[in-house]
C-alpha cells in the first residue's frame, strides 16, 4: 500500500536535499552528501595591481630622500645654530641702535649748545565769528 502525498516540485527542494528511492522501492527526500571531489583546485596566480607595484616602486625612492634629508640636515647643523647665533647677534644691534642713537643725539645736542637754553615759541589766535579773519602773534622766548 503506497500512499501519495502532495508532491513538491523540484525548485521547492532546498539545496542538499534530493529525491531518492529506497532500496524497498520507496520514494522520498533525503539529505545527501555532497560528492568529493576529484582533485583539489589549483589555486590560479592572479596578477599584481598596479597601485602595488607603484608603491613597491616608490617606497626605496621615498625612504632614500628621507635619509638624504636626514643626512644633509646633520651636515648642516652646525652652521644652522651658527646662523641662529648670527641672527640674534643682529636683533641685538638693531635695539641697541634703535635706542642708543636718539640718546646720543640728545646728549650733542645738549653739549653743542649756545648756552641760551631751550626756545620757547607761544602762539595767540584770535578770531571773531565762525568765518571771520582770523589773527595771530607768535612770540619767542
Amino acid at each position: 500500500m503506497e500512499t501519495t502525498g502532495p508532491v513538491m516540485l523540484p525548485s521547492e527542494i532546498p539545496p542538499g536535499v534530493q529525491m531518492v528511492t529506497l532500496p524497498g522501492g520507496i520514494r522520498t527526500l533525503a539529505y545527501t552528501q555532497p560528492p568529493a571531489s576529484a582533485a583539489p583546485l589549483v589555486p590560479v596566480a592572479q596578477p599584481i595591481p598596479a597601485w602595488a607595484k607603484t608603491t613597491a616602486l616608490l617606497t626605496p625612492t621615498v625612504g632614500g630622500g628621507i635619509a638624504a634629508a636626514g643626512i644633509g640636515l646633520s651636515y648642516a647643523a652646525p652652521g644652522l645654530i651658527a646662523m641662529s647665533q648670527a641672527l640674534w647677534s643682529a636683533v641685538a644691534l638693531i635695539a641697541a641702535t634703535a635706542i642708543g642713537v636718539p640718546v646720543l643725539l640728545r646728549l650733542g645736542r645738549a653739549a653743542t649748545g649756545t648756552g641760551r637754553g631751550t626756545t620757547h615759541i607761544t602762539q595767540n589766535i584770535t578770531a571773531s565769528g565762525m568765518f571771520g579773519k582770523a589773527n595771530g602773534t607768535i612770540n619767542h622766548h
